[in-house]
């Protein structure tokens, strides 16, 4: 069973943030440069929030509001689900799930250390198929 380590070994820890400040403008083009669906919003160190395309969808789009003048901090999600890197990927796909989300930070010691999206567990959980299957196959064909 993989865990949230592996996923953050192999895809790589690189995180993608913008202070509470920033204008959803411009954290719209971030997500767009990277091909992302979500961004961390921090302080320093310290996690404050995530802002999605869908707090965007929902929090200016819908309502008339100006991207341009609009502060992440006025639509970002303060209550965010997190796990760690000693979590599975079935804990994860579970908690995505339940609380409808699809991006989960990694803390470490109070510390972001990288970001899972749902992407990442299917991905994950194919994988863990296929190996599964090789295996069975070889098995069953005496290898």
């Amino acid at each position: 069973m993989k865990l949230v380590k592996h996923l953050l070994d192999s895809k790589g820890r690189h995180i993608v943030s913008v202070v509470p400040d920033s204008t959803v403008l411009e954290a719209i083009k971030l997500m767009a440069d990277k091909a992302i669906g979500s961004l961390i919003v921090m302080d320093d160190d310290e996690l404050l929030g995530i802002v999605t395309e869908r707090d965007y969808a929902r929090k200016v789009i819908i309502k008339g509001r100006s991207s341009q003048t609009t502060r992440v901090s006025e639509i970002m999600t303060t209550n965010v689900f997190t796990t760690t890197s000693t979590k599975s990927v079935n804990d994860c796909m579970s908690l995505m799930t339940e609380k409808r989300i699809r991006h989960l930070p990694v803390l470490e010691d109070n510390r972001v250390i990288g970001v899972i999206s749902i992407g990442d567990l299917v991905q994950a959980i194919i994988s863990d198929q296929k190996e599964e299957i090789e295996q069975l196959e070889n098995y069953i064909s005496g290898m």
